[in-house]
């Protein structure tokens, strides 16, 4: 492929609307970055081969992805050449990491070809089990406006228009995020620490799950590599892992060859 036939330039949002709805078929599953181009998060770039357009890339430029190659489509045709054109893209975007979801086969393959010191960050989790958990005494129910002054400092999630209490205590929040590709709800929940290890936190995400399907969402969840317990309780849920966070260096070659 001439490389003077090949040409990158960036292009707002609105004239890449018929790519990323290809995109988003292909990847079929939550796509946790989706709202971070409606949220001026990224730059995309548009990739043309010739006279025809071939796909798009889009890099981070807030302050946490800064830098970071996140999100590669090629057309069918032009897939077979994507270790020539992706370089080319990471020069263009300057990109110095790429971060992609292992649901993505096209852009988990450059993160192997084109990156070092791959590591995953985050699990990701579909629905694969209708669960029927209980916790004697326990009752999911939407917070109160009563409820305020009785819920825990939360730590890590944000305080959720759900709540699991027992005995008299919010020993549980928790919500549905629907800022992601539709149809998917991702869910988020904490638990207070003295109430942690008695099946709240799973009892909590069943609950949040039968609540996304009344509402016609697809449940979806996610939590830190690291974090096993969040990984347990989702699990106990009936969730199963379905892909991962990865992110890696891009290689001084790789930007060599652009």
């Amino acid at each position: 492929m001439p490389r003077r036939a090949i040409r990158i330039v960036r292009t707002p949002l609105l004239r890449l609307h018929g790519l990323r709805a290809r995109y988003r078929r292909e990847m079929d599953c939550q796509i946790i970055r989706d709202a971070h181009h409606r949220r001026g998060f990224t730059t995309l770039f548009r990739i043309t081969v010739g006279r025809q357009i071939a796909g798009y890339g889009a890099v981070g430029i807030a302050r946490h992805n800064r830098g970071v190659l996140q999100e590669f489509y090629l057309l069918p045709r032009y897939r077979p050449r994507a270790l020539h054109l992706f370089p080319r893209l990471l020069s263009t975007a300057g990109a110095h990491h790429i971060s992609c979801q292992s649901n993505d086969a096209l852009l988990t393959l450059m993160l192997y070809d084109c990156a070092r010191t791959i590591r995953v960050e985050n699990h990701l989790f579909g629905d694969s089990a209708t669960t029927r958990l209980r916790v004697p005494g326990a009752r999911f129910r939407p917070a109160r406006p009563t409820d305020a002054k009785n819920i825990f400092p939360h730590r890590s999630e944000p305080i959720g228009p759900w709540v699991v209490e027992w005995r008299g205590a919010i020993v549980a929040t928790g919500g549905i995020l629907t800022h992601y590709n539709p149809p998917y709800g991702d869910l988020h929940m904490e638990v207070a620490p003295r109430y942690r290890r008695r099946g709240f936190g799973s009892y909590l995400v069943q609950e949040l799950k039968r609540t996304a399907y009344r509402r016609r969402l697809i449940p979806a969840a996610r939590c830190n590599a690291d974090n096993l317990a969040s990984r347990r309780t989702l699990e106990r849920a009936g969730f199963a892992v379905c892909g991962r966070i990865l992110t890696g260096r891009v290689a001084t070659s790789s930007r060599r060859t652009a």
